[in-house]
């Protein structure tokens, strides 16, 4: 994912989590429904900025190369599918 690409993703979800929490009042409401908005997108992370574990790894933040294909980043739903090299799933020889 380019810069700016990976910029406006976290813009969009900074603001949309933003005006949900004004919204609704509360950050655990709001947090709840910013998660429900998002889907799991592989193989477009950078290098030690995946959201969570990967096939070689157990934690976010331990992908070792960029837009490796197991590693995972959340995006707003829909998003991925634009994405050049993303998919929504994992790839076949990743454990579960």
């Amino acid at each position: 994912m380019k810069t700016s690409d990976a910029l406006i993703v976290s813009a969009i979800m900074s603001a949309m989590a933003g005006v949900l929490t004004l919204a609704t009042g509360s950050a655990a409401s709001a947090a709840d429904i910013v998660c429900a908005e998002k889907e799991r997108c592989y193989g477009v992370s950078k290098a030690g900025k995946n959201d969570c574990a990967t096939a070689s790894s157990v934690c976010a933040g331990t992908a070792k190369q960029d837009d490796q294909k197991d590693a995972w980043v959340y995006v707003p739903k829909g998003t991925c599918d634009k994405l050049a090299g993303a998919s929504l799933k994992p790839p076949a020889s990743a454990k579960k």
